[in-house]
């Protein structure tokens, strides 16, 4: 699995309603020496020391021995700029404690649940090991006892939020994918082992947190806010879709830090929410919300590398359809077929059919949309939240949700898994 945030308040607005255009908030952010962060416009890049985040050498050379402890995917291909400034842009929006701020402009430099599974899971896939678990244990720091996540923190890890959004009850969901990803990226087995049981208290919690969540909604998540933040009458993919990816996840990792009867639960409850998506959602073509009919980006979380299970026909279809129904002016796509016509592209949406293109194995779908966002960046090189119809970047720049989606695309990429014979893709 990996995991997915409505990092931005914007998200909180109708999405009926034209917003008009976005300006972009900046083309970079770099860092100092002493760990400030410093917003650069285009006037300002030419302070930016070349392949790096950096204003002085000093933190240039850090930010490259940084990225040499890892690897940086698509190293010598096209897209191995975009990979390598996508990691670096992590790394500046992230602290040293793990708050995995969404941006770094002031109304996006939250922490997101959903926005730091990736980031953690991007570290995790680019051997930065330390980094992803500092991600998730700021996020276990933050959890309440009963595993339900808010919207969004203040970094200073507190746990206090920023405003009363409320619970968005997929968060722990993508905690529990996230630290599976981690998981999967510790090759020694006793790091592994003493890593997850240091994560214990996020691995418990947020499995009995999509437990009790499928419990009230007698199967399904009741309606509330998913990724789109605003509010909701019916239930939606965008929370069974993380829930059920978190609960597949969960039980290997339950085991093996000795929790089997929990690892069960977890289990048939998967099982169960497979099957009611498949028939409630699945017969209707995979719509957003049940009983509606525009698709939305949340149907690629039914796909590998979010899920082993490779997806049937009728997934598939919809994952096509939904991409020409989501498709904007510039290129890129919008969170659903319904959003607003304001001819916004949105890059984590088009990352996420990126991702889950090279994960099914569908590896010219894949590089046609990784070249779109190559092409559509900042002239820093940054990915911003947006593009307009103009085809010029948006809003936040960088934005970590798509940075981190970039960084596990180009990485999926590169794994090149078997391309699915059976479904008809060849």
């Amino acid at each position: 699995m990996l995991a997915v945030s409505a990092a931005t308040a914007s998200w909180a607005t109708a999405p009926g309603r034209d917003h008009g255009h976005s300006p972009l908030h900046s083309q970079t952010v770099a860092m100092t020496s002493t760990g400030e962060r410093v917003f650069l416009d285009q006037a300002g890049l030419d302070r930016l020391i070349p392949g790096t985040r950096a204003l002085d050498a000093e933190t240039a050379a850090a930010q490259r021995a940084w990225l040499a402890e890892g690897t940086v995917p698509g190293a010598g291909g096209r897209w191995e700029s975009m990979a390598r400034t996508a990691l670096l842009d992590l790394r500046v929006s992230t602290t040293e404690d793990g708050a995995a701020t969404a941006g770094w402009s002031t109304r996006w430099r939250y922490v997101w649940p959903r926005d730091s599974a990736f980031v953690a899971a991007a570290f995790a896939r680019t051997g930065h090991l330390g980094d992803a678990e500092r991600v998730l244990a700021f996020l276990q720091r933050v959890q309440p006892g009963s595993g339900r996540f808010q919207a969004r923190y203040l970094p200073d890890g507190s746990g206090a939020t920023p405003d009363d959004r409320g619970e968005e009850q997929d968060g722990a969901g993508w905690a529990l994918g996230s630290t599976a990803e981690l998981a999967s990226a510790l090759q020694d087995p006793q790091r592994r082992l003493a890593t997850l049981l240091r994560l214990r208290p996020l691995l418990t919690r947020s499995t009995r947190a999509c437990l009790a969540v499928l419990a009230e909604g007698n199967g399904l998540p009741l309606p509330g806010l998913d990724y789109w933040e605003i509010p909701q009458d019916r239930p939606t993919l965008g929370l069974a879709a993380p829930i059920l990816a978190g609960l597949e996840a969960a039980p290997a990792l339950l085991r093996e830090i000795g929790e089997p009867a929990l690892a069960t639960a977890a289990a048939t409850a998967a099982a169960d929410l497979d099957r009611r998506i498949t028939t409630r959602f699945g017969a209707h073509g995979y719509p957003r919300e049940l009983g509606g009919q525009a698709r939305d980006a949340a149907l690629t979380i039914l796909m590998p590398p979010f899920r082993r299970t490779p997806p049937g026909a009728e997934l598939l279809a919809a994952w096509r359809l939904a991409q020409g129904e989501l498709r904007r002016p510039a290129g890129g796509l919008a969170p659903g077929g319904d959003w607003r016509r304001d001819g916004v592209s949105w890059t984590p949406e088009t990352a996420l059919f990126a991702l889950t293109a090279a994960g099914t194995g569908q590896h010219e779908v894949a590089a046609g949309w990784l070249d779109w966002l190559d092409a559509h960046r900042t002239a820093a090189g940054s990915l911003a939240e947006k593009v307009q119809a103009n085809g010029q970047p948006a809003a936040v720049a960088p934005l970590a949700w798509s940075a981190a989606l970039v960084v596990l695309a180009v990485e999926a990429q590169g794994r090149k898994p078997p391309v699915l014979r059976h479904h008809g893709l060849t």
